[in-house]
């Protein structure tokens, strides 16, 4: 027998990943690498699919290539990892023998259980892909059942395991009618309902599949020195699995007009987040980049901060209260421990060492290198997750939330710090590798930390400084205002003495720092629309101006057009506001998911694919429109009672009700 292709040990030890700077600009130095011939074009990121388990994901091509998968956690290292290098790198196929056959694709009503159909001349079969929660005993499984609907379908299944990545080739072995594979700490166990060949490094078989005919598939994980588990029924995880999903759909309280795409961005949320501790990943993936071939692309598989208060006011007001209070738990456990000096990102269990390693034997999507794991991003200052995190809990407190007054003393000492740090640069929420600077949003996010730490104190009877948490939020607001505007444009810059803007201004009205009619925030928004959207969508800065350290350019931010549509709305424009909703909502694939980014010229998705940030964005415009309130922030006002609003709006005298702040619009934001 040959050598494994992916055991070229001392190739890529010459290749090995070396550390990546915390702070400032990453080097530019090429990684080294193995010489890798050019692959084809990159399959489209919108040809994926997410399933998952609340413990971790996999990335399912149109195709039937399951070419992302790790286990048992979403940030363990991937088993497939095709999708960064090629087939060499591991994967999954499952997919008929005629090239020609045509594939859709759905997932189950209320879950995120992948069926796709197959139709070919000779006869009709679904795959149908899932990962049930865990068992007891720890095991994890990938599940894929081929079922015949009509005549007969030829199909071909090939299984490569790569383990680390797509770096060690496993020891194989046949034995009790399933295939094993070993390496390291990982075992995994394939049952199969054909017999499978050994050959070349993979299993395959090519088979049949008729009308009526059930051929299911098993990939079980272990821990490699405890003993098999036993091998769970395929069907029955199937039904179990998908009444679980649909008893969770049933408890949304959202009934707007947009409940589709609303409830998918709902259950996307759901399925990342990593249900033993509640914390919610940013994406699945690491390194799909935000502009192929480039340098821009990073390891998202980490709960965010900044995440904090939108995913709150996004989860209360669509009815999970249960998800918003575990999520709440994990954010007060991940900060507990340092408040004086939080970090912008934790891992699953709040781990807080988040190395970054660039993995020099993949290829990258689309030839886009680096390969990094681990984000250098965590040792970064970024004081905006100050007023994510203290706004976070004021909307936990204000949904009625248990136990708020646990939490009291930890947002004490975390303002307390911020009377400090506030007068500091950092990083800001893009997470620059350039020069840390005084970031207009991030001073913006310190004034709404003592604006919340204001209202909590003032509305609920908590005790503390408030004279001079009064005084720490009117010097942020009058410096901002001097140092953080430019007269001759009329409008707030990127940051203090910049000549650009950022996206992320489009927060100032939404949070209350400035009403939304002042001249300078009308200034503002129209520099933005001027400057930042290109093709109809809005980028998050200029990058030709080198902030952030880095070569290259990016697609536009998705979330940024969401916020820009909650800022119409604020501005009573609303026809406007919903215009751009339903253009971003087209930009979703055939499944409704979004990545970070998306290409307006290329009309393709980028970045890291599905992106949490982007389903929270929509999920909070859509209730933003259905109330017409002006702004994401406005739901800390409804208390978790959205759908309650939406009745009272159905009755003909209050939609008269309801159009009169169209003639006067504002934003409103949470009374102190």
């Amino acid at each position: 027998m040959g050598r494994c292709p992916s055991a070229f040990r001392a190739a890529l030890r010459r290749a090995a990943p070396r550390r990546g700077p915390k702070l400032g600009r990453l080097s530019q130095t090429p990684s080294p690498t193995l010489p890798l011939p050019r692959r084809a074009a990159a399959r489209p990121i919108a040809d994926y699919a997410l399933i998952g388990s609340t413990h971790s994901a996999a990335l399912v091509h149109r195709g039937g290539d399951i070419e992302w998968l790790c286990l048992p956690r979403f940030d363990s290292a991937a088993m497939f990892a095709s999708l960064l290098g090629d087939e060499g790198n591991g994967h999954w196929t499952m997919r008929a023998k005629n090239a020609k056959a045509r594939i859709t694709r759905r997932y189950l009503p209320g879950t995120v259980v992948l069926e796709t159909t197959i139709s070919t001349p000779k006869g009709t079969a679904t795959v149908t892909d899932f990962m049930p929660r865990p068992a007891p005993d720890g095991t994890h499984e990938v599940v894929r059942i081929v079922q015949g609907v009509r005549g007969s379908v030829a199909m071909h299944t090939e299984l490569r395991i790569r383990f680390n990545y797509g770096e060690w080739c496993p020891w194989v072995e046949r034995r009790d009618g399933a295939v094993y594979a070993v390496a390291g700490p990982d075992a995994v166990r394939l049952s199969s309902g054909v017999p499978l060949t050994n050959e070349n490094f993979a299993s395959h078989a090519d088979f049949s599949v008729s009308a009526g005919q059930s051929i299911a598939f098993v990939l079980d994980w272990f821990p490699s020195h405890e003993k098999p588990p036993v091998t769970r029924d395929a069907n029955a995880l199937l039904a179990h699995t998908a009444a679980e999903w649909n008893a969770w759909t049933d408890r949304c309280g959202y009934h707007g007009e947009f409940h589709e795409p609303v409830m998918r961005s709902l259950l996307t949320l759901k399925a990342l987040t990593y249900e033993p501790t509640g914390g919610i990943v940013a994406a699945p993936s690491t390194s799909l980049p935000e502009l192929p071939g480039g340098e821009r692309n990073w390891d998202y598989r980490f709960c965010w901060l900044r995440d904090a208060a939108l995913t709150l006011y996004a989860l209360i007001g669509s009815g999970y209260v249960e998800e918003a209070s575990a999520w709440r738990w994990w954010l007060r456990r991940a900060v507990g421990g340092s408040p004086e000096e939080l970090q912008v990102m934790y891992g699953l269990h709040g781990e807080r060492s988040l190395t970054e390693l660039e993995l020099g034997w993949l290829r990258g999507y689309d030839d886009s290198r680096p390969v990094r794991i681990g984000n250098g991003a965590h040792g970064q200052r970024q004081l905006d997750v100050y007023g994510s995190v203290i706004a976070a809990f004021h909307a936990a407190r204000k949904a009625g939330l248990a136990d708020m007054d646990k939490v009291w003393p930890l947002e004490r000492a975390i303002a307390k710090q911020l009377m400090v740090l506030w007068r500091e640069t950092d990083c800001s929420l893009w997470e620059v590798r350039g020069e840390a600077r005084h970031f207009v949003h991030s001073k913006m996010m310190c004034w709404l930390a003592f604006d919340r730490m204001i209202a909590s104190a003032e509305e609920f009877g908590l005790e503390g400084p408030v004279e001079h948490w009064r005084a720490a939020r009117a010097e942020i607001h009058a410096e901002v205002c001097a140092r953080g505007y430019d007269a001759a444009s009329n409008s707030f810059v990127q940051y203090y003495g910049a000549d650009a803007v950022d996206a992320a201004l489009l927060w100032m009205p939404l949070i209350g720092f400035l009403p939304i009619h002042d001249a300078r925030v009308q200034g503002t928004i129209a520099r933005i629309e001027k400057e930042l959207i290109f093709n109809g969508l809005v980028y998050r800065y200029r990058t030709e101006k080198g902030v952030d350290g880095l070569e290259g350019g990016e697609g536009a931010f998705l979330a940024c057009s969401f916020w820009l549509s909650n800022v119409y709305v604020a501005m009573g424009k609303v026809r406007k506001a919903r215009a751009l909703f339903k253009r971003l909502l087209a930009l979703g694939n055939d499944l409704g998911l979004f990545a970070e980014e998306y290409d307006p010229v290329g009309r393709r998705q980028l970045g890291n694919f599905p992106q949490a940030f982007s389903h929270i964005g929509l999920i909070n415009s859509a209730h933003a429109l259905v109330s017409a309130a002006g702004g994401v922030w406005e739901l800390a006002d409804l208390d978790g009672k959205a759908p309650a609003k939406k009745k009272a709006r159905s009755k003909p005298k209050a939609k008269a009700q309801a159009k009169a702040p169209l003639k006067r619009p504002r934003a409103r934001t949470p009374r102190r």
